[in-house]
């Protein structure tokens, strides 16, 4: 009698395909790495293919392992939106929920909403991670993290997308440089705008808005955080957007970097949750998103 894979197998097969290293695959799941190796040895006899190429410096998965891998991780899904099903049912407004957020509104928005998700959440407890939006995407639908506070549009699959507020872009110029009285979108100088590296949805969206202006931007100049980029910006090395919830929360205080909003068209990116649309604690979600959007509101960001 052959029988069926255990879950703990299945959660080591794609924590090892995440990782892609058995240490921090062990590591993920809890365990020794000898207790992760044996139990996806295990897997493979019990299957009776290999799953994955083992060699001293890497891990490669068969093709076979690829899609066992795929369909692993729906299964976990399943289980593990079952498990919140009967939570949600029980109480929709308690509970963990492991939410994602980007560095770019992470440490703006997040020290505001916090207080308020306290209060009006109160049995709600979050576990928060920080992370690049690409990261954070393969975490939601992996099934580590349960939502993300993105900056909107971002493709992620077949999510659930809640938008919540729109956070607009302002102009940095070095100091004494500002144009008196407001700058309007015809006089951005594409040659002298500076954004974040490949890889932050923040520089995508500033590009957008530079679309939307009708205005270029110096692909070869790029920071590795907005501090960096402020930083250039004050040396008088070129200009750069910020988004509006960056600047409201003090990062340009102290950098001898002068603000200015558009003085006409007014580019925005907008601010919103995703979840896997199988996740049913919807409810959940949504009561979060109205409390960060009542925080938004209250801070001029609409």
């Amino acid at each position: 009698m052959s029988f069926p894979p255990t879950l703990k197998q299945l959660r080591y097969l794609v924590a090892l395909h995440r990782t892609n290293h058995f240490g921090k695959a062990a590591d993920a799941c809890h365990v020794t790495q000898s207790t992760l190796s044996a139990g996806l040895q295990e897997l493979e006899n019990l299957l009776g293919t290999q799953l994955v190429e083992r060699t001293k410096r890497s891990v490669m998965f068969t093709a076979l392992g690829e899609e066992i891998v795929r369909r692993a991780q729906g299964i976990l899904n399943d289980v593990d939106d079952l498990t919140d099903l009967a939570t949600s049912a029980k109480d929709p407004l308690k509970g963990i929920v492991r939410m994602g957020v980007i560095p770019t509104i992470a440490p703006f928005l997040l020290p505001k909403i916090m207080p308020a998700i306290s209060r009006k959440l109160p049995d709600l407890e979050l576990h928060l991670r920080e992370d690049k939006s690409a990261e954070l995407c393969e975490l939601v639908r992996s099934g580590e993290l349960d939502l993300v506070l993105y900056a909107l549009p971002y493709a992620c699959g077949d999510v659930a997308e809640l938008p919540l507020f729109h956070d607009p872009f302002l102009v940095a110029f070095p100091e004494g440089e500002a144009p008196k009285g407001g700058i309007k979108s015809t006089e951005l100088d594409e040659k002298r705008l500076m954004l974040l590296e490949e890889g932050h949805c923040l520089r995508d969206h500033a590009l957008e808005a530079c679309q939307l202006l009708g205005r270029g931007a110096r692909r070869e100049m790029a920071g590795t955080s907005l501090n960096t980029i402020l930083q250039m910006v004050a040396a008088g090395h070129g200009i750069t957007l910020l988004p509006g919830m960056a600047v409201e929360a003090g990062l340009t205080e102290g950098t001898g970097v002068e603000v200015l909003p558009f003085a006409d068209i007014v580019p925005t990116r907008t601010i919103g949750l995703i979840w896997r649309k199988t996740n049913p604690r919807a409810s959940t979600f949504e009561a979060l998103g109205r409390v960060i959007k009542e925080v938004g509101a209250d801070h001029h960001l609409s």
